[in-house]
């Protein structure tokens, strides 16, 4: 008898695995897929950390900010400097407007073109330039919930 039953449960758990799957796979379907542009009317821009001067903003496209795996749109002005600073979460960047410089620490100034691909590790603070002209705007993806740390420069 034990044995029967342990035949029978063992030729359910694939069966069983396949529905969940299914099930969870049906969910997912069922979110709509989503489009945005930079300059789309309808994203909802709010501010950025306190320590980043006023002129950034940030639009979520898709996720909950405070969760796992966040997409944004990062926005500032021309001729704007982005303190130095860390995230938690690797960082995915496409550059979608501007011209921006982006220094990692210990590494040398990338330079980033509209299109370009970067990608920030977790905890290396960095420093960023958006150059005079358009505003830069960056597709930022983040697998862990969405911060940033002003790193506090030591006093001599």
């Amino acid at each position: 008898m034990f044995k029967r039953n342990q035949k029978m449960r063992s030729s359910l758990l694939p069966l069983l695995t396949l529905l969940l799957l299914t099930a969870f796979s049906t969910l997912t379907a069922n979110e709509p897929a989503l489009k945005y542009s930079f300059d789309d009317k309808e994203l909802k821009w709010g501010p950025c950390p306190a320590f980043i001067p006023k002129g950034c903003e940030i639009a979520v496209l898709h996720g909950d900010p405070g969760q796992k795996n966040a997409d944004l749109f990062f926005k500032v002005p021309g001729d704007f400097t982005i303190p130095h600073h860390w995230h938690t979460s690797p960082e995915r960047m496409v550059l979608v407007s501007g011209k921006m410089k982006v220094t990692y620490d210990n590494q040398k100034t990338e330079t980033l073109n509209v299109g370009n691909y970067a990608y920030g590790p977790a905890k290396r603070p960095h420093v960023a330039y958006c150059e005079k002209g358009d505003p830069c705007v960056l597709f930022i993806a983040f697998e862990n919930p969405v911060d940033a740390f002003e790193v506090m420069e030591k006093s001599p």
